[in-house]
């Protein structure tokens, strides 16, 4: 009953075997092997962008951070979510490879940016002024870090704010598998055609060991990113093990039933969450649930070894057992059925 991270899951079995067979023999370093030329091309097939330039590292960190890095310069900002990954959880990574570039942070429900709170935001920009910090690009988050999705017309419409002011587009996919699978879309939709320039594209929630692939849709970026990457140390020798992992999981379609069924699990889950009594705080748009039970609920989980996050990260209150608790599930590819019934048995006690 492991509900805490899709970042705790395992390896999907094909990916696994794809990483032995990239074992036997020999391949040339640095991504000169035939895997990640397949995977470049793979990418530029299923985003229908036969321009875009790919290149993989191993944490969305580093994936977000230097494809800002090539997006913004030391003297720009970048607007995001206040509850972006890229504001909350990755150590300043994206102002050290912007080389002193600022976050600015926009409110909206569902970590979502709306298009009339960055249309106020770029209004109080004051470009062209030396005592402020100049437009620099917009982040945004597919799915978002509560949960939710923008479709195609929503980040459509954000791009269009965005090209007005002259600052390009960077989207954080590291659950963009889990949103086109829910919503059945296109992923060029979803990207280049609605204005994103850069993807970067997670697959490790999802099923890969450690895999992610920086898609530029804009080639013109490409050469700097890859001296970026170098220099940050994400070049790595043996990229074919990488290479690997992503060529399988895009292959016929997989990452859309790894994340489909962490989607259909994490429906699942709230189904039974509702019928149980407990408050489901938000649509199931992907694979997060956030749900209010009381604290009698929340210990009877956790002496049946359940395991998932209290949100916001907070102390359980005391009190009596009708407290409530707020707490926060997310589903993975390999969470089974099963798992959810023990869940929601122990919830019920």
């Amino acid at each position: 009953m492991f509900f805490a991270s899709d970042n705790a899951s395992g390896i999907a079995p094909d990916l696994l075997a794809a990483m032995g067979a990239a074992a036997g023999g020999y391949a040339m370093p640095y991504g000169n092997d035939d895997l990640t030329r397949a995977v470049e091309a793979r990418v530029r097939e299923v985003f229908e962008a036969p321009e875009a330039r790919v290149y993989l590292v191993a944490t969305g960190t580093a994936a977000n951070a230097l494809a800002l890095g090539c997006l913004c310069p030391p003297w720009g900002r970048v607007w995001c979510h206040e509850a972006a990954h890229i504001e909350q959880d990755e150590c300043n990574a994206p102002e050290f490879y912007m080389g002193g570039a600022k976050l600015s942070l926009i409110r909206g429900a569902e970590a979502k940016i709306g298009a009339d709170a960055l249309a106020a935001a770029l209004d109080a920009a004051q470009p062209g002024v030396v005592h402020s910090a100049q437009p620099g690009a917009l982040s945004i988050t597919q799915a978002t870090e509560l949960g939710a999705t923008y479709t195609a017309a929503e980040i459509a419409a954000l791009c269009d704010l965005a090209k007005g002011a002259g600052i390009p587009v960077h989207m954080d996919g590291t659950r963009f598998s889990n949103a086109v699978a829910r919503m059945n879309a296109r992923p060029a939709d979803l990207t280049w055609r609605a204005g994103v320039d850069v993807l970067c594209l997670g697959a490790t929630k999802c099923g890969a060991m450690a895999a992610e692939a920086v898609i530029l849709f804009d080639p013109a970026r490409a050469w700097e990113f890859e001296l970026r990457r170098k220099r940050g140390g994400h070049l790595f020798s043996k990229m074919r093990f990488v290479a690997a992992q992503m060529l399988a999981w895009l292959e016929d379609g997989l990452w859309l039933r790894l994340a489909g069924h962490a989607n259909a699990m994490a429906d699942r889950l709230a189904a039974g969450l509702a019928a149980a009594g407990a408050g489901v705080l938000n649509p199931i748009d992907a694979n997060m649930i956030f749900a209010r039970i009381t604290l009698a609920q929340h210990r009877r989980l956790q002496a049946a070894g359940a395991r998932y996050y209290l949100w916001p990260k907070a102390q359980v209150p005391e009190g009596g057992g009708d407290a409530p608790v707020e707490i926060r599930l997310v589903t993975s590819f390999a969470t089974t059925p099963e798992d959810v019934d023990r869940f929601l048995d122990a919830l019920r006690g």
